[in-house]
């Protein structure tokens, strides 16, 4: 469990707003209503496992609060102020981060390129006319931040293309913390890594709690949520079923919750 998580449970202390607030958000597209009740919090420096079976409405929930959709109902509140997530910038902006299962990487360009995509420090050459990317200055901006998230990489100048799926995860995360980031969203980060990989990027998850990162981690292995999860929301039909405490719940809780074969699973509200 987080530490942030830890104070919030095991001491006095007034409890800490949560960083992200999910409440009862609908969706539907055409005539599929994808999303019919989904809650779900995420508090500063808490990893949060949000899991179900295949079109339970995990993706249209993560695309709600990346900015890539808007809900019909419900609201989404962010630091408690209700928000408008209009776009991928509003909610970036708003120090939310996404790392999709493609990774959105560029192979053809090197580490701090891509940590930098986007957000490129430039020389001007010749007003209106030549810029030059100050590649030295970005990483020397980037090093510190990856040394204090513990973040391993090859030298900064190493193309991505030749990176492991490890290493090619850990870059899409970097870059995602990279920018003061409050809260990433991770969709399955794990997927198609070996043990070694599959660690590594596990350690990293739980890191950024460390540091007071909220993280929401979309992702079908439950080995992997019951190593780094907080809590586990349990998505079925487009509704929250279950907001599980993963030290207090077993494997064959989630899963029941998961198929409908538990439908006493409260949801915690």
């Amino acid at each position: 469990m987080s530490p942030a998580t830890q104070t919030h449970h095991d001491t006095a202390e007034p409890a800490p707003r949560p960083l992200l607030q999910v409440e009862h958000i609908r969706k539907r597209f055409g005539a599929v209503q994808a999303l019919q009740d989904v809650s779900l919090e995420v508090y500063p420096g808490e990893v949060v496992a949000l899991v179900g079976d295949n079109g339970a409405g995990k993706s249209t929930t993560i695309k709600m609060i990346s900015g890539v959709e808007t809900p019909d109902e419900g609201r989404i509140l962010v630091e408690g102020r209700e928000v408008h997530l209009t776009s991928p910038a509003v909610a970036e902006q708003l120090g939310i981060q996404t790392v999709y299962q493609d990774l959105a990487l560029c192979d053809n360009l090197d580490i701090v390129s891509n940590l930098f995509l986007g957000r490129e420090l430039h020389r001007t050459l010749i007003p209106g006319v030549i810029k030059s990317i100050r590649k030295a200055e970005m990483e020397e901006r980037a090093i510190p931040i990856l040394k204090e998230l513990g973040i391993n990489l090859p030298p900064l100048s190493t193309q991505v293309a030749s990176l492991s799926g490890g290493q090619r995860q850990t870059v899409a995360v970097a870059r995602a913390v990279l920018w003061g980031s409050k809260l990433v969203l991770l969709d399955e980060p794990t997927a198609a890594l070996g043990v070694t990989q599959t660690k590594a990027v596990l350690d990293l998850i739980l890191r950024l709690a460390e540091k007071g990162v909220g993280v929401l981690v979309i992702s079908h292995n439950m080995s992997d949520v019951f190593q780094v999860a907080d809590r586990i929301v349990v998505l079925r039909l487009g509704k929250t079923v279950a907001n599980l405490t993963a030290k207090e719940t077993r494997l064959d809780e989630v899963v029941a919750a998961i198929t409908g074969s538990a439908e006493e699973v409260l949801t915690g509200k």
